[in-house]
């Protein structure tokens, strides 16, 4: 795993299904990351970056509603894509309860492992891919700021050469020396 290898937070009360996620996720491009509350899954989000959460509705003390609701409103945390897990019955409303905190799916146990990597490998995907166009955003940024700053060499140059104040060949000089950052 590479360090800026995508992580996902796997967090469920129950060690016997945070180890059924982990084997779920075994050779998708992943660091899992497994806790067992939502207070750990909080701790885990100040310090580290994932691509996605996978997080269990029912849990006691904070639930995964709760949690939830925690994670989308902090800033650093607010667009990182939530699945619910639950064992809870069909019920519609914890369903409703799931996507009004957040989320972006709701899936009821059991649930297709095939599925579950389907949907893990397309925000890991997206995770990706942001990575890269930020990256690329920064090199513009970078690039932009080069050629200002030759630009504006290019300007003094010009107005030193305009009022007579030194010879073309200093000014090709110092314009190489801007150019190339040396």
């Amino acid at each position: 795993m590479t360090a800026g290898s995508a992580k996902v937070l796997l967090v469920d009360d129950r060690r016997d299904n945070l180890l059924a996620l982990e084997a779920i996720l075994q050779g998708l491009p992943v660091q899992a990351v497994a806790v067992e509350s939502g207070e750990d899954a909080l701790k885990k989000l100040l310090v580290d970056d994932f691509a996605v959460i996978l997080l269990d509705a029912q849990m006691p003390e904070m639930d995964g509603f709760e949690t939830a609701n925690h994670i989308k409103r902090r800033e650093r945390t607010r667009h990182v894509p939530i699945l619910f897990l639950t064992a809870a019955d069909r019920d519609a409303q914890l369903a409703l309860r799931g996507y009004a905190v957040g989320a972006v799916d709701y899936l009821i146990k059991p649930f297709d492992p095939w599925v579950l990597r389907a949907k893990v490998g397309v925000f890991v995907d997206l995770w990706v891919k942001n990575r890269q166009l930020a990256a690329q955003a920064d090199l513009v940024r970078q690039r932009d700021e080069q050629v200002r700053q030759l630009c504006a060499a290019i300007d003094r140059a010009t107005a030193r050469l305009r009022d007579g104040e030194v010879d073309p060949a200093e000014v090709a000089d110092e314009l190489d020396t801007a150019r190339w950052g040396g």
